[in-house]
């Protein structure tokens, strides 16, 4: 019985850290900076372009350069993407997706380490990553083993 009254404390300390989350002025930013974007028509416009040539793309990419559009559609791609990562709320997007992101690898980090130093929280991110760049699947090189 202790056990399932701990889990249950447990599962209900975790709603109310994702409510905190959600609550803070980080998430409320990500979601003013999502709205934004996928309400813009120009913005919208240049996605749903890069997004169209991407399947092209990824067809492409399975012939390489002996596909007869390959260089047409490498120079596209990359023109699309410049376009769409320049847009403005594309970038403030990514700005607050980052933050977001951020926030979530440091929840994740006390959590791990207020269970154990050694407990290993993979984040994406360098910083918060133990200096373990390669990560534990990296045959021994980082010293973890």
């Amino acid at each position: 019985m202790l056990a399932t009254i701990e889990r249950i404390e447990l599962l209900e300390n975790a709603e109310g850290l994702a409510k905190m989350v959600l609550d803070s002025d980080i998430a409320e930013q990500y979601q003013i900076c999502l709205y934004k974007m996928q309400n813009n028509k120009e913005t919208k416009r240049k996605i749903n372009q890069f997004v169209n040539l991407k399947e092209l793309y990824e067809e492409v990419q399975r012939f390489g350069k002996y596909h007869p559009d390959y260089k047409r559609v490498m120079m596209q791609i990359r023109e699309y993407k410049r376009e769409m990562d320049l847009d403005p709320f594309v970038a403030e997007f990514k700005l607050a997706e980052n933050d977001l992101q951020s926030l979530l690898d440091q929840i994740s980090m006390l959590i791990g380490s207020a269970v154990s130093k050694h407990i290993k929280v993979p984040s994406g991110n360098l910083f918060f990553d133990s200096g373990h760049g390669s990560g534990c699947g990296g045959g021994g090189s980082c010293g973890c083993g």
